[in-house]
């Protein structure tokens, strides 16, 4: 299997902090991609980065490397994971929505539907449930060109609120950025050896 992991967002993407700025998204999604990565390819598995610049690629662009994976390794032998930070406004003020979520396309496969939910049991079991409402199903359905274009198994994942004073803390510490980082790995664990 390969893993594909997609950054949310670039350093040149303007908005994307914490209203104090003390949490850059760009700068935490690469972070946590880079805790992943390494994590999983010290237990043997194949991963790869979608986008490891600094600077925003686009969706278009994004979609075409994943497309290009799937078609070298087959679709059905890659799995995506898109890592985001969430935000309850776009007013550079302090927000009360917490949490972590999973999300997939309109259109998403069963495999999809799995590994989403897998990421949300995951994320309960490692504290970061929030009090967000979520379906219970374990994911929220939405038109994402990075879940809706990519040929593979595709979930966007929002890894808590980035304009939630709490959460920003959270994602400031090394425990928080484990938690997860262990979300995520046990989530694509379970998923492959199953």
């Amino acid at each position: 299997m390969r893993i594909l992991l997609d950054n949310g967002h670039g350093a040149n993407t303007r908005g994307k902090h914490s209203p104090d700025k003390r949490v850059m998204e760009w700068k935490v999604a690469r972070e946590l991609v880079a805790m992943i990565a390494a994590n999983l390819t010290s237990m043997g598995y194949d991963v790869y980065k979608i986008t490891p610049e600094d600077h925003d690629v686009s969706l278009a662009e994004r979609v075409r490397r994943v497309n290009a994976q799937c078609k070298q390794y087959g679709a059905k032998n890659c799995l995506l994971i898109s890592v985001h930070l969430n935000a309850a406004g776009a007013d550079g003020k302090w927000h009360n929505a917490r949490g972590f979520s999973s999300h997939i396309s309109k259109n998403a496969s069963a495999n999809s539907k799995r590994l989403a939910k897998l990421l949300w049991d995951e994320a309960i079991e490692n504290g970061l449930k929030g009090n967000r409402y979520v379906p219970s199903e374990g994911y929220h359905v939405q038109n994402l060109a990075i879940c809706r274009y990519t040929n593979c198994p595709a979930v966007l994942t929002e890894n808590l609120f980035q304009d939630n004073k709490e959460d920003v803390e959270t994602l400031l510490t090394m425990k928080g950025k484990n938690d997860i980082v262990r979300t995520h790995i046990e989530a694509i664990v379970k998923y492959i050896e199953r």
